[in-house]
């Protein structure tokens, strides 16, 4: 259901002449008629705690198609400042992958010497991946029953960066066919990182069968960006609640390191699936907020007229009072 705004018009019925008034409600853009100065638009900061911040599906769609542009358009955005943060992000992949093997067998020798370790961690992997899915599902569910309008619009912003994520780390994921960690190529033999491009999935084994393409698409960590997505989502809407951010991050780094202990990722894969989940998720919600503060979601019309009167100047005077 799209996002209830309500313009309040009351209209005082003289004995010769009407008298009316204009009251502008939440975020709209329109003038106060006795000042004619346009009223201060909702800021963001004041979104995340405003109770009536909802989406529908008509909105949902659309901010989940400009989100989806925006996001798989980002290198045409990027100005001065930007690129140099992705050079240093660049830069700090490229050191880490120089250590992929020994983090490797650091961490597989770490979860073999810890019973305990390797428990929690098989238990912690799974929130990348189908307890989110669970989680969200549940989150929706509870907004709708509690009517709480705040949780249900977190919960749709964080299912479109969790779907968007996976389309975009999808496609990289095929075009880049880096080779996983628990898997023997059988041509070369080796267990090794190695980018082996968009096509060669589709080379075929000796025995015929053609690879498959879980086991060459490693690059990024699908858990990692699918947990960080909807945590940066969660945090964001709920920073004036600090232990949210900081249990929905701890989660999400949580999952990431888990994908090192359960060897189905290089440490190469970790970082780039967490800044693409953090850039998805917080796109999605600084979306939102810029749709929703410009006045441009869609607004379902309701209107209710009621009749009352008013004693002024030793006169009573009737009035309807207009809702929509």
């Amino acid at each position: 259901m799209p996002v209830i705004k309500s313009l309040l018009l009351i209209i005082i019925l003289l004995p010769l002449n009407v008298c009316s008034q204009t009251i502008i409600a939440d975020t709209s853009l329109l003038k106060n008629d006795s000042s004619q100065k346009a009223y201060t638009p909702i800021s963001t900061n004041d979104l995340i705690d405003y109770k009536n911040a909802r989406l529908g599906i008509r909105n949902y769609y659309i901010l989940g198609k400009d989100n989806f542009k925006r996001q798989a358009l980002f290198p045409v955005h990027l100005r001065g400042k930007d690129w140099l943060k992705l050079g240093v992000y660049t830069i700090v992949s490229a050191s880490i992958a120089l250590a992929n093997q020994p983090i490797k067998t650091y961490a597989i020798n770490l979860k073999q010497n810890n019973p305990g370790l390797a428990s929690v961690s098989k238990y912690v992997t799974r929130f990348g991946d189908p307890y989110l899915k669970y989680i969200l599902g549940a989150g929706l569910a509870a907004s709708l029953l509690s009517k709480d309008r705040k949780l249900e619009t977190t919960t749709l912003l964080a299912s479109q960066a969790y779907f968007i994520s996976n389309i975009l780390g999808g496609a990289i994921k095929i075009l880049t066919g880096v080779q996983a960690p628990f898997y023997t190529d059988p041509f070369t033999q080796q267990i090794e990182p190695a980018f082996r491009g968009p096509f060669y999935v589709f080379k075929k084994t000796l025995d015929g069968e053609p690879l498959r393409l879980n086991n060459y698409g490693s690059f990024p960590s699908g858990h990692t960006y699918s947990a960080f997505s909807v945590a940066t989502v969660y945090a964001m809407q709920y920073k004036n609640k600090p232990l949210i951010p900081i249990v929905a991050y701890s989660i999400a780094t949580l999952v990431g390191l888990s994908r090192l202990t359960e060897n189905r990722h290089w440490a190469m894969d970790i970082l780039p699936g967490a800044l693409l989940g953090y850039y998805s998720g917080r796109q999605v919600v600084k979306n939102y907020r810029r749709f929703y503060k410009e006045n441009k979601l869609q607004k379902k019309k309701t209107t209710s007229l009621t009749f009352n009167i008013q004693y002024t100047n030793q006169q009573l005077r009737p009035g309807l009072l207009v809702k929509w």
